[in-house]
């Protein structure tokens, strides 16, 4: 077995991609995957660090925003674009793939396109309920589409598309099998002591984290790049956390490290505020949280799901379609998840969370709500469906 997947820049489309890598090598130890991204994007470090060999194209995205810099990178694309074709058609002669996957991003588009040209079957990984340019583009060309929403028909041919849900990691998937994960199998009564209930999973986390058993926990994650929004409303109201006795392990992303750090010793409030640019355990930040405050793209939806955490979604507004409200609003209707509009958050967010961290019945309803919305072993199925085209 060989295979090449391709595409990220953000934690979006590396994780699952990477998650695909995993189960393929699970189920196919000899397996070869070779990884294609795009120079300079965050895949480039993190796929090495999953132990999986990448090569970089010199692709980029369209610059929306109107600039001069913008400008002569918009002019710049095609010249790119000619460049990762020719390169990316020299790696595929090289390695001979089985198959190509893409998990959509710049780096998808050149690799399953000169892939189908030249007569390799390819699969893509839709994550989200509107997909995005570069696999509408490419759907024409793949055997199969596998997706993780209800009625994607309207962006693919439905003879194309198989429902898989979307893969998370599988240190994620583990939270399933949990001591406290099974509890909410059970009556509203016992998912409420769950919640209140000290496990050895949720000690794990805090203890990972240098952090108090004895305070409520929360867990800030705007995206593997962080959320300027979330982000803000975090930073501007530090004191919050230390008068309300409320420890956070917060995720701030590249761009607002280093302002969220000076601010959190300039204050001395480390004893309540956890910081970090990037966090690698996701697990045990997940496994330490009473409340979860997250962005609503496709992977985080999937990924909480899982974790069966309460959660506050704030959407992004700046995504095609609106589509992280649609996301967040299909938890909110299950009673599974509180949102916040983006544009409310730096005045709405904290109270929201307070009165959630101090309604533990509710949490408990919303742990048990969002576990059944929980779609496992999407790795899996995507590799069913890989063996499928092999074999034909």
């Amino acid at each position: 077995m060989k295979a090449i997947i391709s595409g990220g820049g953000t934690g979006g489309h590396i994780f699952p991609a990477i998650a695909i890598a995993n189960a393929l090598k699970k189920r196919y130890p000899d397996a070869e995957i070779l990884f294609v991204g795009a120079e300079g994007r965050m895949e480039m470090e993190k796929v090495p660090a999953a132990g999986y060999t990448i090569k970089g194209l010199p692709i980029a995205g369209l610059q929306r925003k109107i600039t001069i810099a913008n400008i002569i990178k918009n002019l710049q694309l095609p010249f790119k674009m000619l460049k990762s074709r020719r390169k990316v058609k020299k790696i595929i002669r090289a390695f001979q793939p089985d198959i190509v996957v893409g998990v959509g991003g710049f780096a998808s588009e050149p690799t399953l396109k000169t892939a189908a040209k030249m007569g390799y079957p390819t699969l893509l990984q839709e994550q989200n309920s509107y997909a995005g340019l570069t696999n509408k583009m490419l759907a024409q060309g793949a055997r199969t589409i596998c997706v993780a929403y209800d009625g994607m028909e309207r962006f693919f041919p439905k003879e194309k598309i198989v429902f898989t849900g979307n893969p998370v990691r599988e240190v994620i998937e583990k939270i399933y099998e949990s001591n406290v994960a099974k509890r909410f199998e059970g009556t509203l009564a016992d998912a409420k002591t769950a919640i209140e209930d000290r496990s050895d999973s949720r000690q794990k986390g805090l203890e990972h984290f240098g952090l108090d058993s004895n305070k409520r926990t929360v867990l800030s994650v705007g995206g593997s790049l962080g959320a300027g929004s979330i982000n803000r409303m975090i930073l501007d109201n530090l004191n919050f956390f230390k008068d309300n006795d409320i420890q956070i392990i917060w995720q701030t992303g590249k761009g607002m490290y280093e302002e969220a750090h000076r601010n959190v010793e300039k204050g001395n409030y480390g004893q309540w505020v956890k910081i970090h640019q990037f966090i690698n355990e996701m697990d045990m930040a997940y496994r330490a949280a009473d409340v979860i405050i997250s962005r609503a793209g496709a992977i985080a939806i999937s990924e909480l799901c899982i974790v069966a955490k309460p959660v506050i979604l704030i959407p992004s507004p700046n995504v095609s379609e609106d589509h992280q409200t649609k996301n967040a609003m299909a938890l909110v209707e299950k009673g599974a998840a509180v949102m916040v509009r983006d544009s409310d958050c730096h005045e709405k967010g904290l109270g929201e969370l307070l009165t959630l961290l101090n309604d533990n019945e509710k949490m408990a309803t919303m742990s048990k709500n969002i576990k059944k919305l929980a779609r496992r072993k999407a790795a899996e199925s995507i590799v069913d469906e890989i063996e499928k085209i092999i074999r034909k």
